[in-house]
């Protein structure tokens, strides 16, 4: 935690009437529960301020809160905090650059710098945990609703894995329990996150069924923009589904290759053994050690990082042994 940072960054929300904050394109729970959590601190904290949260709507997040529909003008004079996003291509309102100052607040690996001030934490298994950080660090001026704790469990919640992926520590559990203190239902967030539609039910049984495994243990599974259609679900809830297939013992790495719009194909990279960031960097992604994000493009370019995860661990299986 850089206190000198968050310092910088708590002066300059105190300096502007007008913050509009940001989160990344196809949006998580993570990067919403921290941009709606940031949003409920500024408001409640500063009567004067005028916040707004600018991107992609997603249903799976809509419980927390719905972003604003801004025109060019309102970002004129106003404090711009882009929340959760490594790299300015994946900023959901590419009109981050049109406001008078910009923030990057982020917990992955450094893709690119930006921003007039530039707070990473990659120690942080959530993006959320740093905005509890700056609460923390200045809980004697700041105000938090428990609908803003209910936004930041989430995004803590669903980035951790609910607390299973590496990075969550006795730290992690101490910024959540003021969550706590600070009326937080957590039942009310659990049964949002649980609730899954029909039609995404019977789509986790194909995923189960037609899953593959390459020769040295990559399990993955290819969605076709077809497959949608046909099961009424959208690319997000089925690229949700990817840690289905992150249960099988000989298989430390999965992945979910999906056809999003225009055909373009994205993949959603999984481990519990080698780490996979590397390698989704060298095809334009990137992300944590074992989780990452790549977009591919063509289903050919799919088959060829295939081939490089395949690689990866039959070296990762031949170092164990």
């Amino acid at each position: 935690m850089d206190k000198v940072k968050l310092t910088q960054i708590h002066e300059k929300i105190k300096e502007y009437d007008k913050i509009i904050i940001l989160p990344h394109a196809r949006p998580d729970g993570d990067c919403m529960g921290t941009a709606f959590g940031l949003k409920d601190i500024i408001t409640n904290s500063f009567n004067d301020k005028t916040v707004y949260v600018s991107g992609e709507e997603s249903d799976f997040t809509r419980f927390i809160g719905t972003t604003d529909k801004l025109e060019d003008e309102d970002f004129k004079d106003a404090l711009v905090i882009a929340v959760d996003t490594a790299n300015e291509q994946r900023i959901a309102d590419q009109r981050y650059n049109t406001g008078k100052f910009l923030i990057k607040i982020d917990h992955h690996i450094l893709v690119h710098s930006y921003g007039d001030i530039e707070y990473v934490d990659t120690s942080r298994p959530a993006a959320a945990l740093i905005i509890l950080d700056y609460y923390y660090v200045f809980q004697d001026e700041l105000k938090m609703s428990p609908e803003g704790a209910k936004a930041l469990y989430t995004g803590t919640l669903t980035d951790t894995g609910r607390f299973k992926y590496p990075g969550v520590n006795g730290d992690t559990f101490r910024r959540v329990a003021m969550l706590y203190d600070l009326g937080l239902d957590p039942q009310s967030v659990y049964q949002e996150i649980d609730t899954k539609s029909e039609e995404l039910t019977r789509f986790k049984g194909y995923v189960l069924q037609n899953y593959q495994k390459t020769e040295n243990g990559v399990a993955y599974v290819r969605i076709t923009h077809e497959l949608i259609e046909e099961y009424g679900v959208t690319i997000e809830e089925a690229s949700s589904l990817v840690n289905e297939l992150g249960v099988f013992g000989d298989c430390p790495v999965w992945a979910l290759f999906a056809e999003y719009e225009e055909k373009i194909v994205r993949a959603r990279l999984r481990s519990k053994g080698p780490a996979v960031n590397e390698l989704a960097g060298e095809y334009d992604g990137g992300g944590h050690a074992m989780a990452s994000g790549v977009n591919l493009g063509t289903w050919a370019r799919a088959e060829e990082i295939l081939k490089d995860l395949d690689k990866l661990v039959k070296d990762y299986k031949e170092a164990k042994n």
